[in-house]
């Protein structure tokens, strides 16, 4: 069976062209839906006994937010995310929700997922060669472990303050807070990579 690309081509360009220009009506669905996805991937989980972050899939959802809804609305659904799950809904990691979720060990992450979906969406909406598969190898090693992970093991650390009376050691800390996600983290890198190569238009 043949495979027309340039119809393939064609398709990527008006599909990103369509989530650029549509009503604010269904951006706002777009996002919402991101959201969700990001809370379903919330709920795919490894608890580790040493550390109360425990390995996530939802990362691969967070990096994809900006690369599918661009920066403005990749945000944002990060935002509804977060938004939602203060109001109550149990879509956080291992079905909790509410604001002692955003104040516990793992608060410093939410923020990371709001800053990493803007950046994503902003240097893959402006820089077209972005889209190709090494630039967003690289784009993505660096926005996850950057703007992930500081806000995440700065809020780790003042959560253990705040429960514990001191602030962990910089070991410590990293292997509760980084070192046991690297690999799983690399896995979710390459395929967003390898997604982003795929689906936006050149």
């Amino acid at each position: 069976m043949e495979i027309n690309m340039d119809n393939y081509f064609q398709r990527r360009q008006s599909l990103f062209e369509w989530r650029s220009n549509t009503s604010l009506v269904n951006k706002v669905i777009m996002a919402f839906f991101m959201a969700c996805i990001t809370g379903i991937m919330a709920q795919v989980i490894i608890p580790l006994p040493w550390t109360p972050v425990p390995v996530t899939a939802q990362t691969f959802a967070v990096l994809m937010a900006g690369v599918v809804l661009g920066r403005r609305w990749g945000g944002i659904s990060q935002i509804m995310y977060i938004a939602i799950g203060l109001l109550g809904v149990p879509w956080y990691a291992g079905l909790t929700g509410g604001y002692e979720t955003l104040l516990g060990a793992t608060g410093g992450y939410f923020l990371g997922f709001i800053l990493t979906a803007f950046v994503m969406g902003y240097v893959t909406d402006k820089y077209t060669q972005s889209r190709n598969f090494r630039p967003m190898l690289g784009l993505t090693l660096i926005v996850n472990f950057a703007l992930i992970y500081i806000p995440g093991l700065l809020g780790l650390g003042l959560w253990m303050y705040l429960t514990q009376g001191t602030f962990p050691t910089f070991l410590t800390l990293i292997s509760m807070g980084l070192l046991p996600f690297i690999i799983g983290d690399l896995v979710k890198i390459g395929g967003v990579a390898a997604l982003t190569k795929a689906i936006t238009p050149k």
